[in-house]
């Protein structure tokens, strides 16, 4: 049949211009290292040229930042993948934002780690967000954002660097969560699930039915843990705290239920050469 010889051979000549005029993104010039020994802390930075300077993470860290995955959806890899600590340097072509420094990023730990994935979608336990009181009234914390209740977001006249202990600046948008705390001004609750699911080390969905923004100014204990809904107690940590106080203080709670979970399986990886 030689015409779907032709046709299948002209198919792949295009495809292989279209990937020419259409490389994949990646990083100008990077440098990958060892971490120092004693480096405390893990940082991400803008870098030279409009790039991203990395810090002290591990490659299991940087998959998570690179697929935008929480450690509980990543599976596999070698047993260094959590204990090696990489300092990167990496600078595009031309000035990108982080978002779109996410592929360049993933294609260079393809290329300097070997790193070679594939992605699944597993049925996994999950936690569904929802309104903890069948009348719906929410918790005294949790408040609908008024017109004026925060200020918008100006980049040209950016907020001062936050100083240990103030309190977070009424900007909409802001989020903090950390020991003892969870404050919020402007976000919609959909937008909250995804640090909620690194707290909890489970997925979050949000099934509140709350629809616009919302502030949340949260108080919880630092060291006591509550049981979480599954019945077994939760580690001594926010995740802890966010269980016990949630309904009360929010109005929400948490639902143990099974969901679909996207998960990235790491196939193999290799120590990259320092340069």
């Amino acid at each position: 049949m030689p015409s779907l010889t032709i046709s299948v051979t002209l198919l792949l000549s295009a495809a292989m211009a279209q990937a020419q005029q259409n490389p994949a993104p990646a990083f100008e010039v990077a440098t990958i290292k060892p971490a120092a020994p004693d480096a405390r802390g893990r940082f991400i930075q803008p870098g030279p040229g409009g790039g991203i300077k990395i810090t002290n993470m591990t490659l299991k860290d940087m998959i998570e930042l690179a697929w935008q995955m929480q450690p509980f959806q990543l599976s596999g890899g070698p047993p260094w993948l959590d204990s090696i600590h990489y300092d990167i340097v990496a600078k595009p072509e031309a000035k990108a934002s982080f978002d779109e420094m996410r592929p360049m990023l993933q294609a260079l730990l393809a290329d300097r780690f070997q790193l070679r994935t594939h992605q699944e979608t597993k049925e996994l336990p999950i936690y569904a967000l929802v309104l903890a009181r069948k009348d719906g009234k929410l918790g005294p914390d949790l408040m609908e954002s008024k017109e004026g209740s925060c200020e918008k977001f100006d980049p040209s006249q950016p907020p001062p660097p936050q100083q240990p202990g103030a309190p977070l600046p009424r900007i909409c948008g802001n989020l903090l969560i950390g020991p003892g705390q969870l404050t919020m001004f402007g976000h919609p609750i959909s937008e909250l699930t995804p640090l909620l699911s690194r707290m909890v080390e489970r997925k979050v969905v949000d099934q509140t039915g709350l629809k616009g923004n919302f502030d949340i100014s949260l108080q919880f204990p630092r060291d006591e843990a509550s049981p979480s809904p599954d019945g077994p107690p939760a580690r001594i940590d926010i995740a802890g705290a966010i269980f016990g106080t949630f309904p009360d203080r929010l109005g929400l709670k948490f639902e143990s239920r099974k969901g679909p979970v996207e998960v990235i399986v790491i196939d193999s990886a290799e120590k990259p050469s320092e340069n």
